[in-house]
């Protein structure tokens, strides 16, 4: 019954605008190999700048990569969707997952803030 209820739920986030916009926006980028290659080094970075703030270090370098390589991607209207369309759609699943979690009585501490 709950697995049934999940995999309803994955159909409903499949056919909500959130994910189609993020579909399309997705699909937009990987037309253009050269968006597509940035946003992956951006990705890189992200997680680099993620991996040293939860170490509990401050990588300077990486994060000023990080701020001229949005500025960058912001000028591209293909990639700027794109990050919009999946900052949209993380936010939802991450609602969700509150929502599921408070369910369940899980404190998820510094991830709810």
């Amino acid at each position: 019954m709950v697995y049934d209820k999940a995999n309803e739920l994955a159909r409903e986030i499949k056919e909500s605008a959130e994910y189609k916009r993020y579909a399309a926006a997705k699909e937009n980028v990987a037309e253009g190999s050269a968006t597509k290659a940035l946003l992956a080094e951006y990705k890189k970075l992200q997680l680099r700048a993620q991996a040293a703030y939860v170490a509990g270090e401050q990588d300077e370098e990486t994060l000023d990569k990080l701020r001229r390589m949005g500025e960058l991607l912001q000028m591209d209207r293909d990639a700027s969707e794109y990050l919009i369309a999946e900052f949209t759609l993380s936010r939802m699943l991450g609602d969700i997952y509150k929502i599921l979690a408070d369910a369940a009585g899980m404190d998820l501490g510094a991830l709810s803030e």
